[in-house]
């Protein structure tokens, strides 16, 4: 089964994707992680990004729509795959549909409120990228990574007035997908508001 995770910051795509990927034994393919590992290896592709990257400009919508390409090319990816917030606009659900055939698309859902407030509390392993959160993720040791002994940090993008800013820029260019998938007859709308496991737990009901 094929499947894109949809929704705004926060509303928990990563976790909801992890957990299908442990269920299902389908790869967890979100595209920071490929960017930085396509770099870290040094792929032709890894190196025009990070020639984009290193001016601070965004990454071209070609370049990561060839990354995933290639990536779901790999035999792991046979029996499905899962997309975490990708694609974010339409050309880019345009571009994939010319290659992938996509099975259910899985809309996440929260109020606004809850979105700052779970991201707000969220942070991040400066060494290895580790995420966790003050209220549901919690490190072993406080300020500590489990996984490496980072330093936890909270992103810039994650205060108050950069979520809100965030928000915008999906309403405005990721917030037509729904509709463009809903068409297709792909949608599936989950609330997202509760624990990770309840709302993993609604995913799987709702997908099966």
């Amino acid at each position: 089964m094929n499947i894109i995770l949809l929704g705004p910051p926060g509303v928990g795509k990563g976790t909801v994707a992890g957990k299908l990927s442990e269920k299902f034994s389908f790869p967890h393919i979100a595209t920071g992680d490929m960017l930085r590992e396509n770099v870290a290896q040094k792929t032709e592709l890894g190196m025009e990004a990070k020639n984009h990257m290193d001016k601070g400009l965004l990454v071209p919508d070609d370049v990561v729509i060839e990354m995933i390409k290639e990536r779901l090319q790999k035999k792991d990816c046979e029996k499905g795959f899962i997309l975490d917030g990708f694609p974010r606009t339409i050309n880019q659900a345009d571009q994939i549909g010319s290659f992938t055939k996509m099975d259910k698309v899985v809309n996440l859902h929260v109020s606004d409120e809850l979105i700052i407030k779970r991201l707000g509390r969220r942070r991040i392993c400066s060494e290895c990228g580790s995420i966790y959160h003050l209220e549901y993720m919690k490190p072993k040791k406080e300020g500590i990574c489990d996984k490496c002994s980072g330093k936890l940090h909270q992103r810039k993008d994650d205060k108050p007035d950069a979520i809100i800013n965030r928000l915008e820029v999906y309403r405005k260019e990721t917030e037509p997908l729904i509709k463009y998938y809903q068409d297709k007859k792909l949608i599936v709308n989950v609330d997202g508001s509760g624990t990770p496991e309840e709302v993993f737990e609604l995913v799987v009901e709702d997908i099966s």
